[in-house]
């Protein structure tokens, strides 16, 4: 399987590009505003998303995507998603208000939007493996996702602070190859980031005791707010030393 990082900034401006990931051609992690570098045939080609929260800087080209390919689809794109998400998104955006309801579009019957509940804990097969929703703790209602081939698994945690079982999740996949976590804010910021239920490089680390086989696992470092993000990053490195750290950058494609 391949992950293509199409965004993994926590802002935008010049070249940064919000959360966005596309596994093989058809299926996307998130649909922050990385979607929109895609072409018109590779937006097509979309069958699937898997939403790990309903914030907008993940789901903000997800209206867009839906519109665009409007006409050039016979069947409608599923997004998988919690039910408290999917109520988030029908409320507030799919309302007629701020986006029409592609639930409803063309038709009831033959709509370009179909909603997939997805708990913790549940799976759904894709193209070439599986995904597996994973608990997260975030502001919102979130999931993290795990991401298997097979061979080898990658878990992409969404916006999320320490969340003790997510790490008993992340520790139960024997084939674990890469984990995405979020450092959204500097120490510097640790306050704002409790308060958002983000990690700053001082919680990561700590919250990194909980990974077990640390020897085994790339961490790649991901959501890193533009302002501060060179700082961020080598708080990051410093602190965490003893594990495998880099930054995981746009335009990035994993093989698992």
């Amino acid at each position: 399987m391949q992950l293509r990082i199409l965004g993994c900034s926590g802002g935008i401006g010049g070249d940064n590009r919000t959360t966005a990931m596309l596994l093989g051609d058809s299926v996307l992690l998130d649909a922050g505003t990385g979607v929109g570098d895609l072409g018109f045939d590779e937006l097509v080609r979309i069958d699937e998303v898997f939403l790990t929260h309903a914030h907008l800087d993940h789901i903000a080209c997800l209206p867009m995507l839906i519109d665009t390919v409007l006409g050039r689809r016979k069947t409608p794109i599923t997004v998988h998603a919690t039910q408290a998400t999917i109520g988030i998104l029908k409320q507030h955006v799919f309302n007629w208000l701020v986006w029409p309801d592609f639930t409803q579009i063309p038709t009831l019957e033959n709509p370009m939007l179909r909603f997939e509940p997805m708990e913790v804990g549940e799976q759904r097969m894709v193209p070439g493996g599986t995904i597996t929703a994973l608990p997260a703790l975030h502001t919102v209602p979130a999931v993290a996702y795990a991401i298997d081939s097979g061979a080898a698994s990658v878990v992409f945690s969404g916006d999320t602070a320490d969340c003790a079982e997510l790490w008993q999740a992340i520790n139960a996949i024997d084939n674990l190859k890469t984990l995405i976590i979020e450092t959204a804010f500097a120490d510097r910021e640790e306050s704002l980031a409790k308060l958002s239920r983000h990690f700053s490089p001082r919680l990561l680390i700590d919250a990194l005791a909980q990974l077990d086989r640390p020897a085994k696992v790339e961490l790649l470092i991901t959501h890193l707010k533009p302002a501060d993000h060179q700082l961020t990053m080598q708080q990051v490195l410093a602190a965490g030393h003893a594990y495998r750290i880099a930054r995981l950058e746009q335009g990035q494609v994993l093989t698992f």
